[in-house]
């Protein structure tokens, strides 16, 4: 059985606690591969190897990050195969869809590698005689990643190289669930010449999570998870002294107005529903039919469904693949199983599906749920699997009032065609990224990601401008340097004048 380590101060660490997670292949249910669960000492060890490389990392040259982080961006060009082999096999993703997270985390490696312009100071001079004041933003030391099983190499790569080409060094703490793909990335990073201790992984559960929250030279924690934990890990590592974003959960809602193009909404729907298997916070998982096209529009929405093959991921002919565990799966299947009784109207239900030869993974098909009332389980709850609600609203304000009652704001779309309606909306509705037509507005990597309410907490969004500030803090220098010519100005006990 293959076993994964952690990876510190540059080099494969076996682990040491004893404990072990399994990792398992979705399509078939069987468990592949032990992974290392991760003692407070083996994250002490990670965190101190941390803190050595920055003594020297910190005050590096931005020519010498950037120059590892171009040699970064090759090498993760050239092992995009492998990264997406590895998150297919333990994730179970499609190979496609793989590929797309990889290159989708390669944007922010790019935006890594111009970090220059990105940490240049202000400077106003003359403020008042022979005074000068500069702004410069310098990194905060010892950062640390907890990140999700959804996105195994896309979300570490939203952190860790934004975190080291401002100077500071990283601790990443992945999913166990699917922990191979960030060991690859460190060994990359290891052969792009970034120096030992800059990025370290350690692997584990809560006991390494709750280590990192309270280690004091630990100086900054992002996150991207569940609600509920997002919400522990801000109050805990804040409580500790610590800076910290945490992205929670979601629940991203589709406005169709009746001049929308229904064709173009049901693909988006699908789409946006039902990619990744729905196991990602920015899918659409409830769609808000406005006026009388609610039954043509479900309608559309099940035929495309309807089409959709699941299989294993490393399978070319595959759209979706499983779930990444059985008690997942199982969960998931409940909201469908149980909406009838709430109301809903079960267009179709994907809790028996099967595939012939894989029988034993972790396999639910497409459902799709019309008429969902907003205070069932599968529309209050953040269900993370292949479910779509449909819910029905008589007006655009009904619908926009509906999406805002929502204790989430992560993502929301509007669908179309008139500009002042789309304008309206973006203007009004309460989320942190919207789409006009576009059913999934994750941002590029020069912008910010993150959401409103409880799927945010903390100040600061990840990547783009919003993920520099986070990774630095700003300090402001005022200088006077006398002319040789000037006489002592002698003692002044006033307030300093500007003049």
């Amino acid at each position: 059985m293959k076993t994964v380590n952690h990876w510190i101060g540059g080099k494969t660490v076996e682990g040491a606690s004893g404990n072990w997670g399994p990792v398992t292949d979705p399509a078939t249910g069987a468990v592949t591969t032990q992974v290392a669960l991760a003692s407070p000492d083996e994250v002490e060890a990670a965190v101190a190897a941390a803190k050595a490389a920055y003594a020297t990392w910190g005050t590096s040259s931005l020519a010498q990050r950037t120059g590892v982080l171009f040699q970064y961006r090759a090498l993760l060009d050239a092992h995009r195969d492998d990264l997406a082999a590895l998150i297919t096999a333990e994730h179970g993703k499609v190979h496609a869809d793989a590929l797309g997270e990889v290159a989708r985390g390669l944007e922010i490696v790019e935006l890594a590698c111009g970090i220059t312009t990105q940490l240049k100071g202000e400077l106003s001079t003359e403020v008042s005689g022979r005074v000068d004041v500069s702004s410069i933003r310098q990194p905060l030391g010892v950062v640390a990643g907890i990140t999700p099983f959804n996105f195994p190499a896309m979300v570490p790569m939203w952190m860790f190289p934004l975190a080291v080409a401002c100077g500071n060094t990283f601790v990443l703490k992945p999913s166990e669930k699917d922990p191979s793909a960030a060991n690859l990335l460190a060994e990359l990073a290891s052969q792009a010449g970034l120096p030992d201790g800059v990025l370290n992984v350690v692997h584990g559960d809560k006991v390494a999570v709750d280590s990192l929250l309270a280690h004091p030279d630990v100086a900054a924690v992002s996150f991207v998870g569940s609600t509920p934990i997002a919400r522990h890990i801000h109050a805990t590592a804040s409580a500790n002294g610590k800076r910290v974003q945490a992205l929670g959960g979601a629940k991203n809602h589709m406005l169709v107005l009746p001049d929308a193009d229904l064709d173009a909404a049901a693909d988006a729907a699908v789409s946006a529903a039902y990619g990744s298997a729905g196991e990602r916070c920015m899918a659409i998982s409830a769609v808000v039919a406005v006026g009388a096209i609610g039954d043509e529009l479900v309608a559309k929405i099940r035929e495309r469904a309807e089409k959709i093959t699941i299989g294993p991921g490393n399978d070319p002919t595959s759209e979706m693949g499983p779930l990444i565990t059985r008690a997942h799966r199982d969960k998931v299947a409940t909201y469908v199983t149980g909406a009838a009784a709430q109301g809903a109207d079960v267009v179709l239900d994907g809790t028996g599906h099967t595939v012939e030869g894989f029988e034993d993974g972790h396999w639910i098909g497409l459902s799709l749920l019309d008429k969902v009332s907003t205070d069932s389980d599968a529309y209050r709850d953040e269900i993370f699997g292949p479910v779509l609600v449909v819910l029905r609203a008589d007006t655009y304000e009904q619908g926009v009032n509906l999406i805002n009652a929502s204790p989430f704001g992560n993502g929301t779309a509007i669908f179309t065609r008139d500009g002042g309606a789309a304008r309206r909306f973006q203007l009004e509705v309460q989320a942190g990224m919207v789409g006009v037509n576009v059913p999934i507005p994750v941002p590029v990597g020069y912008h910010s990601f993150g959401g409103w309410k409880d799927s945010l907490f903390g100040d600061h969004h990840i990547y783009g401008n919003d993920g520099v500030h986070f990774y630095t803090r700003g300090k402001v220098v005022t200088t006077r340097w006398p002319d040789p010519s000037d006489t002592p100005a002698g003692v002044d006990l006033g307030f300093p004048r500007n003049n």
